[in-house]
């Protein structure tokens, strides 16, 4: 099954950083999207406002919980997540958008919010995690596809910048996330920078720099 956001001819000249209304009624996902209503997440209390367009994506694994394959198995270990976020005193999930091993994208923060996912990359970044474990193994297409297409969906809809830099999360913290074969496989995507991002040259107000 192909993962790939279809987006009409419309778009060709609109891969900027603020999309017009109208471009946006034209996109159509191809994978399954479930809202945080959906998956059955509690109400966040942390909703501070992310600046967009963001300029870095940051890529990560749960390593626990383990990887998921279907709806049910996936919602429930959102809801996991999100109680063990809550725990730490993040008020939601700390990611913006998870996707499952069902090829599946969960809203986790969502575009509009400020996650706490990756340090000092918390108040410059979509954070985007793949449930699972991907130290070793990779994951399956369809979680790759699926994270592709949001990555090209939050571009077209002005919240991520045409020209981000697409990063792991073990790039700003001294973590293994998100597992050296999933580096290794999104490391030949388009957009995916090495090192240690520059973060001095943006102007954005920082915000928490509590990391998962």
């Amino acid at each position: 099954m192909a993962f790939k956001l279809l987006v009409s001819a419309v778009f060709a000249s609109l891969l900027s950083a603020h999309a017009s209304p109208l471009a946006l009624k034209s996109i159509e996902r191809s994978f399954p999207f479930y809202s945080k209503e959906e998956w059955g997440a509690e109400v966040p209390t942390d909703v501070r406002p992310l600046h967009h367009p963001a300029p870095y994506v940051v890529i990560h694994h749960t390593y626990i919980p383990s990887a998921c394959d279907s709806r049910e198995d996936c919602s429930a270990k959102m809801r996991s997540m999100q109680r063990y976020h809550n725990s730490l005193g993040w008020g939601d999930i700390g990611y913006h958008f998870c996707v499952g091993g069902d090829g599946a994208a969960y809203e986790g923060r969502g575009w509009d919010t400020v996650g706490i996912h990756a340090t000092v990359a918390n108040s410059h970044s979509i954070g985007i995690c793949l449930i699972g474990d991907w130290r070793v193994e990779l994951p399956p297409v369809e979680q790759l596809e699926t994270t592709k297409a949001l990555i090209e969906e939050g571009v077209i809809r002005g919240k991520i910048s045409p020209d981000y830099k697409l990063i792991a999360h073990n790039q700003v913290s001294a973590t293994e996330c998100p597992g050296d074969a999933l580096v290794a496989e999104f490391s030949t995507w388009p957009h995916y920078t090495p090192g240690r991002p520059d973060f001095s040259v943006l102007t954005t107000t920082p915000a928490a720099t509590t990391s998962a």
